[in-house]
């Protein structure tokens, strides 16, 4: 086996949160920033730096470094936070000529796939159930029915699918190990921990009634994320370091993959390292795996950098950010900077390239970007990291790609803290808050000189921002009300917003739709991939758990601190143009609706898409199919429990 890429890896699964706290104020706004002549942050600019990877020359070189960094670590000298499990997300475009159109998970880059709970080739549906994949032919839906099931021994996370090519991510619990903390100031104590495994496996699926496992490839470490390119699937792997009982100096044990039962021992030779000092050590291992051939080795690198937060991925590039504080001695102030490192993926190739580094902290994998050659970033730096009666700031950074700064516009929307983020083209249109909603959108078109083009105060926020065509920006999130005293507002039901921004000096919100009230809330505003939009059919759906307040519960009006209680859950159906935004109607997997719901059923809708004319809302018990004309329902299919639901 050659030494380019397995490992199965026995660590610890030792669940440390990223604590960077972002302040969530109560004022939201989209931004158009201009980067020309940016004001400076003055005392709080984090001095110059150029971190970069290196490579161990050996197995006791690597070990030896783990030691010492876990001395550093107790000393206090850095600041970071371990993150453990990542996202999921789309599908492919695959499917004979003879297959209608049909929907894709929705995706940030285009081609850039991203694993998911539920994916779609246009006539079969694969559906995640606790411990299993549901394989269900839906197409035509007159004829649904379920042809195959996967059941694993663990958790599935997500999955692909390829041509005939099924891929899933599993995560498995296996066994405890005593282990001891290195030093009395380690953060782990004494004790049991589980052993967490993140397997891959590779299923052939030409005859989707019974599926053929091809290949397996396990790493013991907690699944962070993945993306399928072409023929090949990246996975991500957080791999912490553990002490056993019998650990002495120099015999820490290395992760170890294993490929179709085959282990071997990670390979120094194949590791990069920060040399910045006392961070937690944690390996984040790439495998890239080709799906179309089976006789072909995995290959991987792995990273020593601390606990990257987020990723983001274009067609040819990984960019890992990595939450640091530095504290500046001459006026103790103490600040959240992000290192990126950019890691090379091409045709299953992995090779590290460049390192640089911003000030504050990056909200999720949309607050970056990749285009002609450049990366873009937004960052927050919070209030609580900074002098006391200070206020968050909000940055936009232009990094070329040796990710030296080229660009910048520094101390946006102060006061305030990013909700959500979009690149386009040679745009970005940002969402602030912390009393109303600022929406503002910002000319990129010179990277060495962005600037804000023009911004809209209205209340509520977004979470979320996706392109619709051009000109206009679907915001979801929540409506507000501002409080009557105190710099803050009550977020109230789930708020969907149509920008019109063709006049960019002048954005107008030209469409809203209010959900609910205080209390409901939607999977989109966490995860994009429960989001349908089709620009030309004009739909929009989106899963939705419906909070409601009975205002004969009071004498007088309704104060705004008030949650309802939730009565309904499902999907909108929403029709959108370029002047309006309208529910169309709704659909729901639960018959019998009782208050309080039963929130545990296994009926709440996840996901939907559409195959030809047919709207599918799928739950972990049950896919649904109507008409996307009027709604109308065609079919139901009840989805097998057994080993799969939990």
């Amino acid at each position: 086996m050659s030494s380019g890429f397995r490992f199965s890896i026995s660590w610890s699964r030792l669940l440390v949160q990223f604590s960077a706290a972002l302040l969530l104020g109560v004022i939201s706004g989209v931004l158009l920033l201009n980067l020309t002549e940016p004001p400076s942050l003055g005392p709080q600019t984090i001095p110059p730096s150029r971190p970069a990877l290196s490579k161990f020359s050996s197995n006791e070189e690597l070990k030896t470094f783990l030691n010492r960094s876990v001395l550093e670590y107790q000393r206090g000298r850095y600041g970071g936070g371990w993150q453990t499990y990542g996202a999921w997300a789309e599908a492919g475009r695959y499917g004979s000529q003879q297959t209608p159109e049909y929907s894709r998970t929705n995706v940030q880059v285009e081609g850039v796939d991203e694993a998911d709970i539920v994916k779609c080739d246009g006539k079969y549906i694969y559906v995640v159930s606790g411990r299993s994949v549901i394989i269900v032919e839906a197409y035509p839906p007159e004829n649904a029915r379920v042809v195959g099931e996967i059941v694993l021994n663990g958790t599935v996370l997500g999955v692909f699918i390829n041509g005939d090519r099924l891929v899933l991510f599993e995560a498995t619990y296996t066994r405890y190990i005593p282990v001891k903390p290195p030093t009395r100031y380690y953060p782990f104590p004494y004790g049991y921990y589980g052993i967490t495994e993140t397997v891959m496996r590779v299923y052939d699926v030409s005859e989707r009634s019974s599926p053929s496992l091809t290949r397996t490839v396990s790493v013991n470490g907690s699944y962070f994320n993945s993306r399928m390119i072409g023929e090949h699937v990246y996975l991500i792997v957080n791999c912490p370091v553990y002490w056993p009982l019998s650990h002495r100096e120099g015999e820490i044990p290395l992760p170890t993959i294993s490929v179709d039962g085959r282990i071997e021992e990670l390979d120094a030779a194949n590791v990069y390292y920060s040399n910045t000092s006392g961070y937690c050590p944690i390996f984040t291992i790439i495998i890239a795996l080709n799906l179309k051939d089976d006789g072909a080795e995995p290959v991987y690198k792995a990273f020593l950098f601390g606990a990257a937060r987020t990723i983001y991925v274009s067609h040819r590039n990984l960019y890992f950010v990595v939450p640091r504080y530095v504290r500046l001695e001459r006026n103790g102030f103490l600040l959240w900077k992000s290192e990126v490192h950019r890691v090379r993926i091409e045709g299953g190739k992995i090779r590290y390239e460049a390192s640089g580094e911003v000030p504050g902290i990056v909200l999720n994998q949309f607050s970056m970007d990749e285009y002609e050659g450049y990366f873009r970033i937004a960052t927050t730096i919070p209030a609580v990291t900074r002098a006391e009666g200070s206020t968050p700031m909000n940055n936009l950074y232009i990094l070329d790609m040796d990710l030296e700064i080229v660009g910048r516009l520094e101390g946006l929307a102060p006061g305030e803290t990013i909700y959500s983020a979009r690149f386009m083209s040679d745009r970005c249109y940002l969402v602030t808050f912390r009393k109303v909603d600022p929406f503002f959108v910002i000319d990129l078109k010179d990277p060495e000189r962005p600037k804000v083009l023009g911004y809209l105060k209205i209340t509520g926020y977004s979470n979320y921002l996706h392109p619709y065509g051009e000109n206009y920006i679907i915001g979801i999130g929540k409506e507000t009300v501002a409080a009557e005293e105190g710099d803050f507002a009550w977020h109230q039901g789930l708020k969907i917003s149509l920008f019109d921004v063709s006049n960019v000096s002048d954005p107008k919100e030209v469409g809203k739709v209010v959900i609910g009230h205080r209390g409901t809330d939607s999977p989109v505003l966490k995860d994009h991939r429960a989001l349908l939009f089709d620009k030309g059919k004009n739909l929009l759906v989106i899963p939705v758990l419906v909070a409601e307040i009975d205002p004969n519960k009071f004498s007088g009006k309704v104060p705004p601190y008030v949650y309802g209680e939730y009565v309904w859950q499902g999907v909108y159906v929403l029709k959108i143009s370029e002047s309006n935004l309208t529910v169309k109607g709704r659909i729901t997997h639960l018959e019998n609706l009782t208050v309080p719901l039963d929130l545990n059923s296994g009926y709440l809708i996840k996901r939907a898409l559409y195959i030809g004319n047919v709207l599918y809302t799928i739950s972990e018990r049950k896919v649904k199919m109507n008409s996307l004309t009027d709604l109308s329902e065609i079919n139901d299919l009840e989805l097998p429990s057994g080993e799969g639901y939990s």
